[in-house]
């Protein structure tokens, strides 16, 4: 703990489809938006340990705590050893049943297993990022906070006598071997306030563990890192919003990539940056529902901007994210602390090479484009011939002035020689076929003669540049490059070379037009070891997956960036890119030892 704050490690994540909580090692809820992932929080300690908010469950004594999620899901377990007791903690977002029920629950079941240990509980909810005035009432003897149009019941069962405490309700109680207590917060928005039975919330967590498993088992990946492919699965799983279809970049806004830095950025929107790097991961483990669901929530929100696309739409589909300032403190005093992003009025070209591998891995599954859908990549394409020869801002959305990123350049050849496959294979208009083969070329041309360092024998972050950049492996995981070239393996070493530290990978060198630095980007390290996948180096690939493997928290999550000198975890968490890379190289390097 450091000035009131856990580090981002101790953090575990639980979700039902629409919000993610986060819940630290000393059972903590520091983290909780409702209704939604990217609505307001409630629970914002996370962000400002004094006025942020937070709901606490944990044994009024010293003590250590074990935890795991119950096998196959997304529920957590924790096991509290206080002196010469113990008690196991179950907790979770309840998925829906039939019926009548919360519009969201957090259910908390406290169960005796040897030994007395006093018990402690406190729900202190600051609605609105700590801006909403909060109240507190009763309601048929159950506490009730509300703010506006928001309410949260404290619904407690041998928990100890609820008690208003200042601006929080608390409880107190023991356990003994052989109780059960259950502490339940029921919310609801702009609807009536369910306070349900204690039967009902027990029901209800015993489902979400059934249904969480099930889920689980869907996967089709057996290959030789099945458990960490499955909890990335399920770690993705959580940032998916059931409504829409929508998946998150991560549950959280402005934890830093670097401590006291201002490199804080709000990560609750769907990137198309990452949309390939979805498809192809739900492919591969087979998740087919999600697939659709995905792919279509794409297709619906970038016709809002037709036939330009926007870097980030909302979860709802939505193309509004304008990035603001809260008032909070941040984490580890680590300011600002934005909602919103400004990065939604920039221009990245690698985007519409990742909306067209999308669309070609869709295709490629067997599944079809309707004839709206084709028109509108057909105008799509003909944007990026029109597009490509100007700078952007990049896959790492700096704020310095544009330039003409190599990345960006190899994802508008990939979005063109995608179109030119998707003509070919009838799913969209062949028109203008001869166009987009000769921009591609002209791209071609263009990466090659400008874009390329003889002297370092690799492809370099921009043209002219003599700078590096992680997500050139991009252009040997889409195929821009043979991943067997020289090409290839000349700009793989000197990625590692130049930009590596141990396991980790830094994302640039260059200037980005911010002060200060982050941390080493984890998605590039399996980046890493999908390209050497792909080059035929598995041996080099399988060393790598190993380590990284070992870098996850103790149940399986990762960050965006982890400091390489200490092993703590920055960014943004759980970060979805993270586990899908993670997923996508424990693939590739499977299929390469297959060979």
């Amino acid at each position: 703990m450091t000035r009131g704050y856990p580090p981002i490690r101790d953090y575990a994540a639980i979700g039902d489809g629409r919000t993610v909580a986060l819940i630290a090692r000393d059972g903590s809820v520091d983290w909780l938006c409702l209704p939604d992932l990217d609505s307001p929080s409630v629970f914002g300690a996370l962000l400002d340990a004094r006025r942020g908010g937070r709901a606490t469950l944990a044994p009024d004594a010293p003590h250590r705590a074990e935890r795991r999620y119950l096998p196959g899901t997304n529920v957590l377990e924790t096991i509290f050893t206080a002196g010469q007791g113990t008690v196991r903690v179950t907790e979770a977002l309840t998925l829906p049943r039939p019926g009548l029920g919360p519009q969201r629950e957090l259910a908390r079941r406290i169960e005796g297993l040897s030994g007395s240990v006093p018990m402690r509980w406190s729900v202190e909810a600051r609605f609105n990022y700590g801006r909403g005035p909060t109240r507190i009432g009763w309601r048929s003897g159950t506490p009730v906070v509300t703010a506006g149009n928001q309410a949260i019941a404290v619904c407690t069962w041998d928990a100890g006598r609820p008690v208003v405490a200042g601006e929080a309700i608390v409880g107190h109680f023991h356990a003994e071997p052989g109780s059960r207590a259950l502490v339940a917060l029921c919310t609801a928005e702009q609807e009536p306030l369910v306070f349900p039975s204690r039967a009902e919330v027990e029901e209800r967590l015993d489902h979400t563990v059934t249904r969480w498993q099930r889920w689980g088992r869907s996967s089709g990946y057996e290959g030789p890192w099945q458990d960490a492919v499955a909890r990335s699965a399920l770690a993705l799983k959580l940032l998916f919003h059931a409504p829409s279809g929508a998946v998150a970049a991560a549950a959280t806004t402005s934890l830093p990539e670097e401590v006291g830095g201002v490199r804080n950025w709000d990560y609750r929107f769907c990137w198309v940056r990452d949309s390939a790097f979805v498809l192809n991961a739900l492919l591969q483990l087979g998740f087919s529902t999600e697939v659709d669901a995905f792919f279509w929530w794409l297709m619906q929100a970038s016709q809002l901007t037709h036939p330009r696309l926007q870097v980030l739409y909302r979860l709802n589909g939505g193309a509004s994210a304008t990035e603001r300032t809260l008032a909070f403190e941040g984490y580890r005093q680590s300011g600002p602390v934005r909602v919103g992003n400004g990065a939604v009025d920039q221009l990245q070209l690698d985007v519409y090479g990742d909306l067209f591998q999308t669309a070609w891995l869709y295709t490629r599954s067997g599944r079809q484009l309707d004839r709206d859908i084709g028109h509108r990549l057909e105008a799509m394409a003909n944007l990026v011939c029109d597009l490509w020869t100007r700078p952007d801002s990049g896959i790492w959305e700096v704020r310095s002035p544009p330039r003409h990123f190599t990345q960006s350049k190899m994802m508008c050849w990939v979005a063109l020689d995608r179109a030119v496959r998707l003509a070919g294979a009838g799913q969209i208009p062949a028109t203008h076929v001869r166009r987009w083969r000769d921009e591609a070329a002209a791209v071609r041309t263009f990466i090659d003669e400008r874009c390329w360092s003889e002297a370092k024998g690799s492809y370099m972050c921009a043209a002219g540049a003599d700078d590096l950049d992680a997500s050139l492996l991009l252009g040997v995981l889409f195929g821009f490059v043979d991943p067997r070239s020289e090409r290839a393996g000349g700009t793989i070493d000197a990625i590692r070379r130049e930009l590596g530290h141990g396991p980790f990978l830094y994302r640039y060198s260059g200037e980005d037009g911010l002060a200060g630095g982050e941390g080493a980007f984890l998605t590039c390290s399996f980046w890493l070891v999908e390209a050497l996948a792909l080059a035929g180096r598995s041996d080099e690939a399988t060393e790598l997956m190993e380590e990284l493997l070992g870098l996850a928290n103790d149940i399986g999550l990762y960050a965006e960036e982890v400091d390489p000198d200490t092993g703590e975890f920055l960014g943004n968490f759980p970060q979805g890119l993270t586990h899908l890379a993670l997923i996508n190289a424990a693939v590739a390097v499977d299929e390469e030892q297959r060979r």
